[in-house]
């Protein structure tokens, strides 16, 4: 394994602790908290995958996003994870966390499908 790999590896195992304390905080009624934790599983995912197919960490979230519509230009498949990646920070990071503003159901259904994003973004990691 390269040392890209194994730095991908560990920003991946970090999302999903990241996913797991999500879903704790929401089980424990604490939404805002968990929507803020599924977002940093969500970006911290998404440097991994940024890490793998490119060799460099974005570092902050803007970088990650800019750099993942740069790669989508060269790979569409990575199109609606994007799409996922920027409503997920403006549904969980900028709505709920910053303006305590949000559906209880869709906060629910999005810190919970935080693992599926994840492991998608593991997958295209290794394309």
């Amino acid at each position: 394994m390269t040392t890209v790999e194994s730095n991908a590896a560990r920003i991946f195992a970090d999302a999903r602790l990241m996913a797991d304390a999500a879903s704790e905080r929401m089980d424990a009624g604490d939404v805002r908290d968990a929507a803020e934790k599924a977002w940093c599983a969500t970006m911290r995912a998404t440097e991994a995958l940024v890490l793998a197919r490119t060799g460099q960490e974005p570092g902050t979230s803007t970088e990650a996003g800019r750099r993942l519509q740069s790669l989508v230009a060269a790979d569409s498949t990575l199109w609606e994870l994007r799409v996922r990646y920027f409503s997920r920070q403006s549904k969980l990071h900028g709505e709920c966390f910053y303006h305590d503003s949000y559906r209880p159901q869709v906060m629910d259904q999005l810190i919970r499908e935080t693992s599926y994003f994840i492991r998608a973004a593991e997958q295209l990691a290794r394309v």
